[in-house]
């Protein structure tokens, strides 16, 4: 955005001059350039956290997932998981076992309440409980490779309703992995491209249950930035988003989450933003420009839903979280 006022006849005052300047810090702080606020653009709640390698403090953060409680889980680019309560006091936190080649990516709850991690560049799934206990047994993966089983860059782990689990990654790869609650392999698809079906970095997954044909798979297909919605069985079923910064448009989306309508919320790292969608495709609003004020955002990387409405932006590349709500 220019911050400059704009030019125009010399006859212009300065008090209109003034005026433009006052619009473009409201916008700033709204987070939406826009006339008219449209139903659902996002206003914000809360901002907390500063950069840092300290308990509490953020490293470029990638991941978000809430538990039962309410609480928010993070991981950043120093492999730590840290959890906060909603209000962002720091309650605990603890490291992965090995961080040398990369940091995970993908943070999920199962219905036990366990933490899936996506140890992105390890090729497996950890498993842990509320607490940071890793349950070693309960691994899944752990070999780089393009057989049943093996993996390439994990980029996220999301459960249905009968507790089979399912794998997106990327790389050689990018496709989707399911897998039974026992962690034997049933099925996989996708595959490196830009046709219907496939992917170019499959980033995060979530689950919609409930649905008339069965559980729903949405994935954001970040790299050929669009949405893709599949069955359990890997059919398609909806595959939405064109390139661009428009409204309704997408640019590098790398997370997504759905509220108790079936509306999405899409967190879009190449346009610094969050837009909220219909299960169709139609934009219902914009929250977010690039900066590092209230309201702005620098290359945001996840996103997690609470049961209150309330939704948490992982505002990577500025080290900290904003609280919204559309």
């Amino acid at each position: 955005m220019n911050s400059k006022c704009p030019t125009g006849p010399a006859s212009q005052s300065k008090r209109s001059c003034a005026i433009w300047a006052l619009a473009l810090v409201i916008v700033g702080l709204g987070g939406c350039i826009q006339s008219e606020r449209e139903p659902g653009t996002g206003r914000v709640e809360a901002v907390w956290g500063k950069q840092g390698i300290s308990a509490g403090d953020l490293q470029k953060p990638r991941a978000a997932a809430i538990d039962s409680a309410g609480n928010l889980y993070l991981v950043d680019m120093t492999a730590r998981i840290q959890v906060y309560d909603p209000e962002g006091n720091f309650l605990r936190g603890w490291k992965t076992p090995a961080s040398i080649n990369g940091r995970p990516s993908g943070l999920s709850f199962d219905h036990q309440g366990r933490l899936l991690v996506a140890d992105t560049h390890y090729f497996q799934v950890l498993k842990y409980t509320p607490d940071g206990e890793l349950l070693e047994e309960q691994t899944l993966g752990g070999t780089k490779g393009e057989a049943h089983g093996e993996f390439g860059f994990v980029t996220d782990a999301v459960e249905d309703s009968q507790g089979n689990l399912y794998v997106g990654e990327y790389g050689t790869n990018d496709r989707i992995q399911k897998f039974s609650p026992e962690g034997e392999f049933l099925l996989q698809w996708g595959g490196h491209g830009e046709e219907m079906g496939q992917f170019r970095r499959p980033q995060n997954l979530t689950v919609q249950i409930g649905t008339p044909e069965g559980d729903r798979i949405w994935v954001v297909d970040a790299c050929n930035h669009r949405v893709q919605a599949f069955d359990t069985k890997g059919e398609l079923l909806t595959s939405w988003g064109t390139e661009g910064s428009k409204p309704g448009e997408l640019y590098y989306p790398y997370d997504l989450v759905l509220d108790d309508e079936g509306n999405l919320y899409i967190c879009e790292y190449g346009n610094h933003r969050v837009q909220k969608f219909t299960p169709e495709g139609k934009s219902l609003g914009i929250w977010g420009t690039h900066g590092r004020e209230s309201g702005q955002l620098n290359n945001p990387w996840a996103l997690a839903l609470d049961q209150k409405g309330r939704l948490f932006v992982v505002d990577s590349n500025n080290h900290r979280v904003q609280r919204i709500r559309f």
